[in-house]
């Protein structure tokens, strides 16, 4: 499938690392060592600011800036908002974030929206139904013969799942204009109570959404990126399954995440990902680009010593994760974005870790 354009989108404004103090104490349940802790792993975190749809101004008192979570300095026994109200929140702000970036998309693209013939959405961190998808059907506006595809709930790994589909989808129609949106509300569920694996994802997550037009190889269309997907894998390592988890819960979504995560990702993915490039006739040192979605900056670590990288080959992961957090299944887009700027990143292979653990990976060349 030709990447003919990419479009992002995020709230207007941030929390920055400044607020860990406030959070520390009006947003934390934990015990008074937790709380001195806090503001040390948020800066371990490496993200300096985080795009967030429940607020309403980017300085000032963290709880006057928005209208969701109290404060346990008056509520000490407060576990933050019901999932009810998060689900509202959710539906009354996914839309607006989704649109921005499929009209971005299909502006960049230079393509009527009624010319798209199959819809694939992307989200983990919401639900409601009619959807987003059907709101993009009606705002963008999209053909009402548009076909839809929801991929839900995989993680930070749905938006590659995202595009294998789209990707099917001009295989199966040689005149098939597919768009893919994922958009994640990652804010909507901090968590009050939690151990160090806890604060580490209230520090992470964050708000986004992507667009991206694809067309069939054999199109000519007047504007392209000039990259394709050339092939699609996934991988889910075994005995794994307990090292990431994503639950709905009465306060939100919950996660966990082992701090074993990283030691893992380091032994297992050199193996497996030489074996599917050499089926591909492709090596790890000919790999020129690495989109590889920025779960935390230990995974980046872990992840850049097994492949034994050159210094600055996850720079893109990192200004993503320093500038918007990790706004799940979105995210590899937001760096992919950034990369198809530059040149020499061909062929590049974008990948996610999520629940499983599970990898999913796509290999990316030149048209």
């Amino acid at each position: 499938m030709k990447i003919i354009a990419i479009g992002t989108a995020t709230p207007k404004h941030v929390a920055t690392m400044e607020d860990r103090f406030q959070i520390s104490q009006k947003m934390y349940r934990g015990t008074d060592k937790e709380r001195r802790v806090l503001p040390k792993l948020y800066e371990k975190s490496r993200v300096q600011q985080r795009h967030s749809c429940i607020l309403d101004s980017s300085s000032g008192d963290l709880m006057k800036r928005q209208n969701l979570y109290e404060s346990v300095e008056e509520q000490p026994d407060y576990k933050g908002p019901d999932t009810l109200k998060r689900m509202q929140a959710y539906q009354e702000h996914a839309t607006v974030l989704a649109v921005q970036a499929c009209q971005q998309a299909l502006a960049q693209a230079n393509l009527a929206a009624d010319r798209i013939t199959d819809l694939v959405t992307v989200s983990c961190s919401g639900f409601h139904a009619p959807g987003f998808d059907l709101d993009l059907i009606e705002q963008l506006p999209l053909n009402r013969f548009t076909s839809r595809t929801h991929v839900g709930f995989m993680g930070c790994h749905g938006g590659l799942n995202g595009l294998r589909a789209a990707t099917a989808y001009t295989k199966a129609n040689p005149a098939a204009a597919v768009l893919l949106c994922a958009t994640e509300l990652c804010t909507l569920h901090y968590q009050y109570e939690g151990g160090a694996d806890q604060i580490v994802a209230n520090a992470l997550f964050a708000d986004g959404a992507m667009a991206l037009v694809g067309f069939p190889n054999s199109s000519i269309h007047s504007t392209e990126t000039g990259w394709r997907v050339a092939a699609s894998t996934s991988y889910v390592i075994p005995d794994s399954a307990e090292m990431m988890t994503w639950s709905i819960g009465n306060h939100g979504f919950e996660m966990t995440l082992s701090s074993a995560l990283p030691q893992l990702i380091h032994d297992q993915i050199r193996p497996w990902l030489s074996q599917w490039l050499a089926t591909h006739d492709l090596s790890i040192e000919e790999i020129r680009g690495w989109a590889v979605h920025p779960g935390g900056p230990r995974i980046l670590t872990a992840f850049h010593e097994a492949v034994d990288l050159p210094a600055d080959a996850l720079r893109h992961s990192y200004n993503v994760l320093q500038n918007y957090g990790n706004m799940s299944s979105a995210t590899v887009f937001f760096i992919l974005q950034q990369m198809m700027q530059e040149e020499n990143h061909l062929p590049c292979v974008a990948l996610g870790f999520g629940p499983g653990i599970t990898v999913e990976a796509a290999l990316l060349k030149r048209n």
